[in-house]
């Protein structure tokens, strides 16, 4: 079965909890199932010191994920506006990768979580786009259609699923959080099933 990969780093929760909820939304066409994946934090000390495997949730990503896959759907929590640094950190060691052309025509989303409704989730999502369109990837939104969106008090943007996880960092989804971010899993997969045939 086709498999699409669901990328994210998390540092409380809530980017995890939205990525699992892209997942269900991916395997509700029961047609293609989600590869959930993370990336290891950076750290400021020069020697490697994350464990070669996570102690719990998603493995780290490879880069026979990207190479498998049929789509992507990435996810980070804010920093200032932009991407975690262990996010950008990823996507700055997939020149082999870009070169190959190994995502190109492959669809993508993205999502993240902030802890304030004014913290930089359009940007965050924004910039996680950057590397993905030099990849050659094809960018996918979340309609109007979705009315969630126009009504959600919490998270979500037509750039992407999101959540506003508050200052004490609250990884509980609300209930259209949990609804948009199903909504744009399901058009993933619906997108990536029709490119791949």
């Amino acid at each position: 079965m086709p498999e699409i990969l669901v990328l994210y780093y998390s540092h409380r929760g809530s980017v995890q909890a939205l990525a699992r909820q892209i997942a269900r939304g991916i395997e509700s066409s029961r047609q293609v199932t989600a590869r959930l994946r993370t990336v290891p934090k950076v750290s400021p000390v020069c020697t490697a010191s994350e464990p070669e495997a996570p102690g719990s949730g998603a493995p780290y990503v490879e880069a026979a994920d990207l190479e498998e896959c049929i789509g992507l759907a990435l996810g980070s929590p804010t920093r200032f506006g932009n991407m975690a640094a262990a996010m950008k950190y990823f996507w700055d060691s997939t020149a082999a990768q870009w070169s190959a052309g190994t995502l190109a025509g492959k669809p993508a989303c993205v999502f993240t979580s902030t802890a304030s409704a004014h913290g930089g989730q359009e940007s965050t999502l924004l910039s996680m786009m950057l590397p993905l369109l030099h990849h050659g990837m094809l960018l996918l939104g979340l309609p109007y259609g979705e009315t969630d969106l126009a009504s959600t008090r919490s998270g979500g943007t037509p750039y992407g699923a999101s959540h506003l996880a508050g200052s004490e960092g609250n990884a509980t989804l609300t209930e259209e959080e949990r609804r948009l971010a199903f909504a744009q899993g399901r058009r993933l997969a619906a997108i990536a099933l029709k490119l791949a045939s």
